[in-house]
């Protein structure tokens, strides 16, 4: 087992310390407790050590994006489709015209 020695005691100056946290949390984040099961921990933190670096909670934060962004694509469609289908079935329908078949010279 591997020996370590403590660091020698050093003066240190606090009295122009300020409280709080040392790194200042990006603008437009919170943080949050959540739990999750343990196997999605997991599989984003495979995934973390896959891609080479980077953090696990970086990973599920892009995936809750993704998901936001698809579900609000999808719903725009479906308004989309729900108007069209709307507006079709408001329209009077216009009778189909026949043709009546030309007969085809012959050369």
């Amino acid at each position: 087992m591997k020996q370590t020695t403590p660091e020698p005691y050093r003066d240190i100056d606090f009295s122009q310390a300020k409280r709080g946290p040392v790194v200042k949390p990006d603008p437009g984040k919170i943080k949050i407790s959540i739990r999750l099961d343990k196997s999605v921990i997991d599989a984003f933190r495979a995934l973390a050590d896959q891609a080479g670096g980077g953090t696990y909670q970086t990973l599920i934060n892009n995936a809750l994006v993704a998901y936001l962004h698809q579900h609000s694509v999808l719903e725009a469609v479906r308004q989309v489709v729900r108007e069209e289908l709307g507006s079709a079935k408001a329209a009077p329908r216009q009778p189909k015209s026949r043709r009546s078949a030309a007969p085809l010279s012959s050369p």
